[in-house]
C-alpha cells in the first residue's frame, strides 16, 4: 500500500531482482566452483580453415568457368568442384571412367574429411559459422543430431557431399577410420548413381552440352553474376 505521500511501504515494495553474474572473469564449473580451462585446438585448427577456404574458392572458380571447360577439360571442373551436375556432364563429355572415379573421389573425400576436422578442432564454433554464412538454422541441426543419434552408419553415406554433416561428425567425434569407410561407401554410391543417370539421360545431356558450349560466354557472364551474388549474401548474414 502507499502512504500518504505516495510513497509504497517497506512491507508493499516489490523486491529487487537478483544481480546477474559478472560475465567477466574466469569462467567456473557450477558443480565444483573450480575453474574451467580454456579449451586448447589443435595445433593443426588453422589448417583446416585455410585449406576449407582453398576448397572454396576452387567451387567459386568451378562455378564461374564451367561452361567452358566442361566440354574439352572435365577433368579441371572435377577437380575444382565435384557436384552433381559437373559429375554428370563429365561423363556426357567423355572423361575416362577411372579419371572420373579418382578425381571425384578425392576431391569429394577431401572436402568431407577438412569438415571433419573442423569440426573436431572448433565444435560448436563452426557450427555457428556454418549457421551464419551457409543457411544452417537450429532446426536442421536438430535433424541432424537426431539423424546421428538414430542411423550414424547410414547418414554419412547418405550425404557424403554434405559440408554440414562433415562438421557434424566431427563434433560428435566420430572416429576418423569410421567417418572414412561410411564416406568410401557414400561416395562409391554416388558416382555409380551419377553415371547410371549420365547413361539413361544420355541424349538429354549431349543436347545440354551442345547448348552449353554454343552459349558458353553467356552461361561463363550469367555464373560470374550468381557467385558474386550468392557470396555478397553470406557475408550479409
Amino acid at each position: 500500500m502507499s502512504d500518504a505521500d505516495g510513497t509504497r511501504d517497506a512491507a508493499a515494495a516489490p523486491s529487487a531482482p537478483a544481480p546477474l553474474p559478472d560475465p567477466v572473469g574466469e569462467p567456473f564449473d557450477p558443480a565444483t566452483g573450480a575453474p574451467v580451462p580454456p579449451v586448447e585446438r589443435p595445433w593443426w585448427a588453422p589448417l583446416t580453415l585455410v585449406a576449407f577456404v582453398a576448397l572454396v574458392v576452387c567451387t567459386n572458380v568451378a562455378n564461374v568457368v564451367w561452361a567452358r571447360w566442361i566440354g574439352d577439360h572435365p577433368e579441371r571442373v572435377l577437380a575444382l568442384s565435384s557436384r552433381n551436375r559437373y559429375l554428370a556432364l563429365a561423363l556426357t563429355s567423355g572423361v575416362s571412367i577411372p579419371a572420373y572415379v579418382a578425381i571425384a573421389t578425392a576431391r569429394i573425400g577431401a572436402a568431407f574429411v577438412v569438415c571433419h576436422l573442423i569440426g573436431r578442432a572448433y565444435a560448436e564454433d563452426a557450427i555457428a559459422l556454418f549457421k551464419r554464412y551457409l543457411g544452417f538454422n537450429d532446426d536442421a541441426e536438430r535433424t541432424f543430431d537426431r539423424g546421428f543419434e538414430k542411423a550414424e552408419w547410414a547418414l554419412i553415406p547418405l550425404f557424403a557431399g554434405s559440408n554440414i554433416v562433415a562438421v557434424l561428425s566431427g563434433v560428435r567425434r566420430t572416429p576418423l577410420p569410421k567417418v572414412l569407410g561410411l564416406l568410401a561407401v557414400g561416395i562409391a554410391g554416388r558416382l555409380a548413381v551419377m553415371w547410371w543417370l549420365a547413361q539413361a539421360f544420355e541424349d538429354q545431356l549431349l543436347d545440354l552440352l551442345e547448348v552449353i558450349t554454343r552459349y558458353q560466354w553467356w552461361f561463363i557472364a550469367a555464373s560470374l553474376v550468381l557467385v558474386v551474388v550468392a557470396n555478397a549474401r553470406n557475408l550479409r548474414r
